[in-house]
């Protein structure tokens, strides 16, 4: 009688053999997990910045002592700017009813309380006023001189440290520009000094010379010449205002009483 299939499965040599299989696949799957890369944790890069003292520091003693020239010039700028600043506003502020007050106490004759209203008014207008009602009685031309010579000597008030200012703006890159020429003096030195053996590092102080103290002297020059144009175009409405007023007290003197 034939054996039966289940038979043939249940044989202990069939049994040896999926074992045997079993084994095999067990050692396959060890060694493949064996030979797999092991990842190791990436360290993180991190970037490396300059500080604003540092970056002035980082050019040796030429790009040092520029930066500090650099310094002092916009220590300079900034302190004309707010000075000019807090003299246009109080030169540009004005009573608006000064001006009717004068007019009513001149066309009155009463000559004294008018040029106390002016004494008691710290503007440029109202020392052009009393200059003019002091030289009542003279001839129109010479009154209009005499305020006229007050207004220059005010407006040349107002213009003080101006020219000072422009300088700044000017001369500002220009140091800047003479830190680049200094710093790239430094890096064609090293070079020459290190042959044919050139590294980057040798260069670094004189790059660093020639980069930022051209950044410096352009940022200096450009906040002092806008704040020059600026203060410019103040005076420019301020000396407007003066020459309507004086055109009105003028026309003040030649009305009838």
């Amino acid at each position: 009688m034939a054996p039966s299939v289940r038979g043939n499965f249940d044989h202990p040599m069939n049994q040896m053999k999926r074992h045997a299989l079993t084994l095999s696949l067990f050692a396959l799957a060890a060694t493949a997990h064996a030979q797999a890369p092991i990842e190791m944790p990436v360290p993180e890069t991190q970037e490396k910045t300059l500080s604003i003292m540092e970056l002035m520091l980082s050019g040796g003693i030429a790009g040092q002592l520029i930066m500090l020239s650099l310094l002092l010039l916009s220590v300079v700028a900034v302190y004309i700017f707010m000075e000019r600043v807090l003299a246009l506003k109080r030169a540009s502020q004005e009573d608006s009813a000064f001006m009717n007050q004068l007019k009513d106490m001149v066309q009155g004759g009463r000559l004294d309380a008018a040029k106390q209203l002016c004494q008691r008014t710290d503007t440029p207008v109202a020392r052009m006023m009393e200059k003019g009602i002091a030289r009542i009685g003279r001839p129109l031309n010479d009154i209009n001189a005499a305020v006229e010579n007050v207004g220059k000597l005010e407006v040349s008030k107002l213009e003080a440290n101006l020219p000072t200012l422009a300088t700044v703006a000017g001369a500002a890159p220009m140091i800047g520009f003479l830190g680049t020429v200094v710093g790239m003096i430094l890096a064609f030195h090293e070079m020459a000094n290190a042959g044919g053996q050139i590294n980057v590092s040798m260069l670094a102080n004189g790059i660093y010379t020639a980069m930022t103290t051209t950044v410096a002297g352009l940022v200096v020059g450009i906040m002092a010449y806008l704040g020059y144009n600026f203060l410019v175009a103040r005076i420019n409405r301020v000396v407007f205002n003066l020459e309507s007023r004086t055109t009105e007290f003028i026309d003040l003197l030649h009305e009838p009483a």
